[in-house]
């Protein structure tokens, strides 16, 4: 067997077998729903790869904060880096120096499966009889812990306790049989259940891949020619974004069970299955991507200033000012404003320097309220009635010291409209949210939630009017979390990580009835 770790690739990470309950750790959940990740592919010869991928993943950073890796082909030769970090404490001109080839792929993450950690950074990079591989995965795998058993019972040894690292085995797996790239990685992609955005390297080309249910985004762009007979070079990225910052220019979507492959001859394009049925995550829509990112012919900022529109229609109310939580509500709260007739104002400030801290403040800071993401504006807030717009609510936690600073400011009255509906049921896909007992969405309804965060009215988005918002078929997005219709079915034992037992058993009468 092939080791899945070579020792000849460019690593400065120390790494060991994890056990299965290292596996099965989950991270700290924040009080919003936390994104996966963001991943990158070009393939451009004669062009410096390395810095293309690097800012790339500049423009992805919202994706994942925790850790950043390139990996780069030269030849057979695969260089790699990767650590903890944001994307430009990761790297550096001299360490992009050393990276590299003709292709990369490129990653930021957010742990979902797999603790955070350094050995459990992207890109993976394994050993195959055709090569090295480098995969980047967005999305998380329902069937991971029988896909481990597999890949042990093959005699592979599991370097870290991530997902990603079972598909890029799995195709190991399939090519070390004696499959092609193209075959292998195909019937890999049969074993692997839930969602996978991917983008692989190997020396022959560059794949990009989506699931057949499309639950996390995947597109194709081009970067400009110096002279119109010159072949095309490709970008593969998680978001429009991250092609507009190298001027990329954008081509399509991966649709969903589409796997595209990039050589030195152009781009072809698979359908690996024909069982497909788009779902795209419609928090990828309301939150995760970025508003100057383009889903559905369009860019983001338009939907959400679109269901603040909406807001405003279904959920009325008398008041001074309307503000968002920034950055993520300002869309919606100008939609509202405008539909409204209420002036739109900036009430609270972002500190947008900050990222995740290990230094807790002092007890006494605690108590004093301590302001390190947000700081209201008194002279804005002093005498309003105001209007608070946030895309949604998790645990409440935050939304209730939000509350209490706009009062402590000198606001009369604090309304909170929400540019979705309740989160009642976690995520199994990619997004990091807490068990169910922890969303404040299943547990209490919309009176019990607005005594509890201190306001005096709350309203959602109706999940009707989130989804016809989109101007698109409804049914082709995941809205899971909102209603627990899950696309891909869940197995049991993953369910009872993150939901109560009433309600797995309720799936499961409905799924066996």
């Amino acid at each position: 067997m092939i080791p899945n770790q070579p020792s000849s690739v460019d690593l400065s990470l120390a790494q060991s077998a994890l056990s299965l309950a290292e596996f099965m750790a989950e991270s700290t959940a924040a009080d919003k729903p936390e994104e996966a990740c963001g991943v990158f592919g070009v393939y451009a010869p004669e062009e410096d790869v390395a810095k293309l991928t690097y800012f790339g993943l500049y423009a992805l950073q919202h994706r994942g904060q925790e850790s950043a890796g390139i990996a780069t082909f030269d030849g057979n030769r695969v260089h790699l880096h990767k650590e903890m970090g944001l994307v430009s404490q990761v790297f550096s001109e001299n360490i992009l120096g050393t990276l590299t080839g003709t292709m990369a792929i490129g990653h930021t993450r957010y742990s979902t499966t797999g603790s955070s950690r350094v050995v459990n950074a992207q890109p993976a990079v394994v050993e195959t009889r055709l090569g090295y591989l480098a995969l980047a995965h967005n999305g998380n795998l329902v069937n991971a812990p029988d896909l481990r058993d597999d890949l042990l019972k093959s005699n592979f040894t599991l370097l870290t306790t991530t997902d990603s690292e079972m598909i890029a085995l799995a195709i190991a797996e399939e090519v070390n049989n004696g499959k092609g790239w193209l075959e292998g990685a195909i019937s890999a992609f049969h074993r692997c259940q839930g969602a996978f955005s991917l983008t692989i390297g190997t020396p022959s080309g560059l794949m990009g891949v989506r699931d057949p249910n499309g639950i996390r985004p995947l597109v194709i762009g081009t970067l400009p020619q110096a002279n119109p007979t010159d072949p095309l070079r490709y970008v593969l990225a998680s978001e429009t974004c991250a092609l507009d910052i190298i001027s990329a220019d954008y081509v399509r979507d991966v649709e969903p069970g589409e796997l595209v492959w990039i050589t030195e001859e152009g781009l072809a394009s698979f359908h690996w299955t024909q069982e497909t049925k788009p779902k795209l995550c419609i928090f990828e829509m309301i939150y995760f991507a970025r508003p100057d990112s383009t889903m559905q012919q369009e860019s983001l900022y338009s939907y959400r200033m679109r269901i603040g529109r909406r807001l405003a229609i279904e959920a009325p109310t008398d008041a001074d000012i309307v503000i968002a939580v920034p950055d993520s509500g300002i869309p919606a709260a100008i939609g509202y404003s405008q539909a409204s007739g209420i002036p739109y104002a900036e009430g609270l400030i972002k500190n947008r320097y900050v990222g995740r801290t290990f230094i807790q403040p002092t007890q006494t800071m605690r108590e004093s309220g301590i302001k390190m993401k947000l700081n209201p504006l008194k002279d804005v807030l002093t005498g309003k009635r105001v209007i608070i717009v946030d895309d949604s609510i998790v645990r409440g936690t935050t939304s209730r010291k939000i509350v209490k600073a706009l009062r402590d400011a000198g606001a009369t009255e604090v309304h909170m409209r929400v540019s979705s509906p309740p989160v009642t049921h976690p995520c199994f896909y990619g997004i990091d949210t807490d068990n169910q007992d922890q969303l404040i969405g299943a547990t209490k309804t919309v009176a019990e939630i607005a005594a509890q965060i201190g306001v005096d009215s709350l309203s959602y988005l109706t999940w009707e009017g989130m989804l016809e918002e989109t101007r698109s078929d409804p049914n082709n997005f995941c809205s899971a979390c909102f209603t627990g219709d899950y696309p891909v079915p869940v197995p049991e034992p993953v369910k009872r990580t993150k939901l109560r037992l009433e309600t797995v058993a309720t799936l499961e009468t409905v799924t066996t009835g």
